[in-house]
């Protein structure tokens, strides 16, 4: 088992602020735990989708805010830089790859597959910045990226239909 995919123990679980970054415990899936923070995010953002923009934008500035704090903290509490458990950082990318989106489940899919392509596949610059960002930050930006194209993708979509 690698470290970055180490077994977490129940004494770190109990940690609020870990149990946080581990996406209220999603994060802990035995396959694709990254995947499973994104399906944790969805609820959110079926509700924030109802809200207003206003709303919608202060919920996802906090979590971008409190995102490098966060994950960086969880990191070392597990003494582990980027967990394969800990994520925070696709709740955040995920919000922002749904945030100027119309609401409704169709594209609720196409933002689901797509950010987690791009999260997983990692093309350039989000492989480079995977490989060169430390500490919480750079746990997070990569999946902001990620957010930031998946976004681009939908909204150029959008336009085309």
């Amino acid at each position: 088992m690698s470290e970055k995919n180490r077994k977490i123990h129940l004494s770190e679980l109990k940690d609020p602020v870990v149990f946080v970054a581990l996406g209220l415990g999603s994060g802990l899936s035995p396959k694709a735990p990254g995947t499973a923070g994104t399906l944790l995010t969805v609820p959110l953002v079926y509700v924030l989708q109802q809200q207003t923009l206003l709303v919608y934008g202060l919920v996802t500035l906090l979590v971008l805010l409190t995102g490098s704090w966060v994950c960086g903290y969880a990191a070392d509490k597990l003494q582990v830089h980027d967990h394969s458990g800990i994520v925070y950082d696709e709740v955040a990318g995920f919000l922002i790859t749904m945030m100027f989106v119309p609401a409704g489940w169709t594209w609720m899919l196409a933002g689901f597959i797509l950010f987690r392509f791009f999260d997983a596949v990692k093309p350039w610059p989000i492989s480079w910045l995977d490989k060169n960002l430390t500490g919480g930050f750079g746990i997070m930006f990569d999946d902001v990226i990620a957010g930031l194209i998946s976004l681009s993708c939908l909204l150029m979509a959008k336009n085309f239909i």
